[in-house]
């Protein structure tokens, strides 16, 4: 599968979790941030998702309101557990947004971190983590017939392994025909990517290394085409934690900051699963742009920092359009 043409797309996380590290969850601060990444150039903005194990506003509705102050950029989740909601509501909630958004949004999906903290969250919701992959893709089964069950001869019911559902033709079909893009959220395992080639738009990974990225999106195109899909099915994005600081000791030092507050874990330990800069807005940019030549073309930035506005408006001066030249 080749790469996309063009420049890469960059998107930026909403700070609901910081805020609720901080102790706060209030509406007005976040849509401030939204507004001001739209205006600083930004292509995408991103909520993430987690009940008790990490705990923040809900995703659906923080777009919903996101959704109201912004017109151009995209909306998306990164990433939705759909597990934590019963599939019909997800996909009711799915359809109401999308037309909330104008067919603007895009939905990251995760079957759930392997940590403890997310096990205890799924019990709480009375959800299975065993076998949560395969519950995942079949709930993306489940919401996409629940989209087109309006189409002629489209079936209403639905009989799955996991779910089964009737009447799906009586739920409000997406704004977009078909709904929104479902990008799987997971890492370069042979699994996961066999899933992504086979049964998603769009593949978030947060991997460390830029080789590993490359080599991943290679195989997948080798599935993809395999599998018949049209070369352009699937959009290459990468998840990606950058603090930005002139001085890289004190980049780092907030960085580890927010890691042991946002995981409980150290950087040393995180950044072996997932991808981390910091530094310079230049260094930073650099280690995304290795990324963009090794295949991503949509980037979602998650800013390491518990006060991450000021920073803002620097990594739009300064990544943004560094990492966009890449690929020119």
């Amino acid at each position: 599968m080749g790469t996309p043409s063009g420049p890469p797309s960059l998107g930026v996380l909403l700070p609901t979790r910081e805020q609720a590290i901080n102790g706060a969850f209030a509406g007005s601060p976040l849509l401030d941030f939204a507004r001001q990444a739209e205006q600083l150039g930004f292509d995408s903005l991103w909520a993430g998702d987690s009940l008790i194990a990490r705990p923040r506003l809900d995703p659906l509705v923080v777009l919903s309101a996101a959704g109201a102050v912004t017109s151009r950029v995209t909306l998306g989740t990164a990433a939705l557990t759909p597990a934590l909601r019963h599939p019909l509501l997800g996909a009711h909630q799915v359809a109401s947004l999308d037309h909330i958004t104008g067919s603007r949004l895009t939905l990251g999906l995760g079957s759930g971190f392997p940590m403890p903290e997310t096990e205890e969250e799924f019990a709480a919701v009375g959800a299975s983590f065993k076998g949560r992959a395969g519950r995942l893709d079949e709930i993306v089964a489940l919401w996409r017939q629940a989209w087109r069950a309006k189409e002629p001869g489209a079936e209403p019911d639905f009989a799955g392994r996991y779910w089964q559902a009737e009447g799906l033709d009586r739920l409000p079909e997406p704004h977009r025909p078909g709904g929104p893009p479902l990008w799987l959220a997971g890492s370069d395992t042979p699994r996961v990517l066999e899933r992504v080639a086979r049964h998603y738009d769009g593949w978030m990974p947060f991997l460390p290394s830029a080789e590993s990225y490359g080599t991943a999106w290679r195989r997948i195109g080798e599935l993809a085409a395999a599998a018949g899909r049209p070369a352009d099915a699937i959009t290459p994005a990468l998840y990606a934690t950058i603090t930005v600081n002139e001085d890289p000791a004190a980049a780092r030092a907030e960085l580890e900051h927010y890691i042991a507050h946002y995981y409980g874990r150290t950087l040393e330990q995180m950044a072996s699963v997932q991808a981390y800069a910091w530094g310079s807005a230049e260094e930073c940019a650099d280690a995304l742009a290795a990324y963009v030549r090794s295949g991503a073309r949509h980037l979602i930035i998650r800013i390491g920092s518990l006060t991450p506005e000021p920073q803002l408006k620097q990594i739009a001066d300064v990544v943004l359009p560094r990492v966009k030249e890449t690929s020119r």
